[in-house]
């Protein structure tokens, strides 16, 4: 019997230094290169904020941050080629709102809740409603009763069906009780180039692009669709404040994780992205395109994940939006 009790503390003790040493023998994350796919093309917003970040993650732990474009299939190919790589913290996804749109609208070989842990938010913005300046309003109320006495008859633009821009539209007839009719363009710069022409009379835009037209009068600001005023447009009310409470609508960018990415890593991911925004010259770029430094806790992303993934299959639903449209 002693010899049994000796012998089975042997093994325990064997096992217990077997895995003191399998873990000390694990590398500190991160031991290699991290890949950042994005799934749009080089240029995009999603590519920026990925190239702002990673040379930030690349001073503080020494490895290269490789950003890889991906495009194709409406993000679906660059998402995809994420989800099937190994769950490890290496491959990461760069986003914005549109990743919870695009399964709304058409089926993906991913589950856009279950497949994925939020790592962090990187920044922030906002839509503003612009006119042109035949349209005889010059406030948020004003406009909508004159789009009640012409239902069908103002047309908006946006960058595509299924876009922010699109959602956007048919989320302001909803919460206003107007009928305005969608154009969709083949980007964002088209539909406000048209909008600066009279050839549509009302767009909702990214404030970067948009802001030289605001400030020279060829296109008439009336609200924006954020929580707070714009810092670049203090004078632009937000939809609540002219009058529309409910038409909130903020277009977000960050950076996910396979779901069975081991937590330490998301948190560590997570402290690292967060430290960057608190960095001046970050913040200042961010400003330089129409942004807000956004940060979060993976937790807090998640929520806002599910939230807005319901908000829009709402507005996908009631609209009846089809990608084809």
């Amino acid at each position: 019997m002693t010899q049994f009790r000796f012998t089975a503390a042997c093994v325990a003790a064997s096992l217990l230094l077997a895995a003191t040493v399998a873990v000390q023998a694990q590398p500190t994350y991160p031991a290699k290169p991290i890949r950042i796919i994005s799934p749009y093309p080089a240029g995009g917003t999603t590519d920026i904020m990925a190239r702002l970040v990673g040379p930030r993650l690349t001073e503080a732990w020494g490895q290269q941050i490789i950003v890889d474009n991906r495009p194709g299939g409406n993000t679906v190919i660059g998402t995809e080629a994420m989800v099937k790589a190994p769950a490890d913290g290496y491959t990461l996804l760069s986003i914005l709102s549109s990743h919870v749109i695009v399964p709304n609208l058409a089926p993906t070989p991913y589950d856009v809740i279950r497949d994925f842990a939020a790592i962090a938010t990187v920044s922030s913005t906002q839509l503003v409603l612009v006119i042109h300046p035949s349209i005889p309003a010059r406030n948020l109320r004003d406009f909508i009763a004159f789009a009640k006495s012409r239902p069908g008859q103002l047309n908006y633009g946006s960058g595509g069906s299924g876009t922010v821009t699109h959602l956007a539209g048919e989320f302001f007839n909803m919460q206003a009780a107007v009928k305005t009719q969608h154009i969709p363009y083949k980007g964002s710069i088209p539909a406000l180039t048209d909008t600066v022409g009279g050839q549509i009379q009302m767009y909702y835009s990214p404030p970067i692009v948009a802001i030289g037209h605001i400030k020279s009068g060829r296109l008439i600001a009336l609200a924006s669709t954020g929580d707070t005023r714009l810092t670049a447009l203090p004078a632009v009310p937000t939809a609540a404040e002219a009058g529309l409470k409910g038409f909130t609508l903020n277009v977000w960018y960050g950076f996910l994780a396979q779901a069975a990415a081991p937590r330490p890593i998301i948190d560590k991911l997570n402290a690292e992205v967060n430290r960057a925004l608190t960095q001046s010259d970050i913040r200042e770029k961010l400003s330089s395109q129409g942004m807000d430094p956004f940060t979060s806790t993976p937790d807090q992303f998640g929520a806002l994940i599910k939230t807005d993934h319901a908000k829009y299959a709402n507005i996908i639903k009631t609209a009846k939006i089809k990608l084809e449209q």
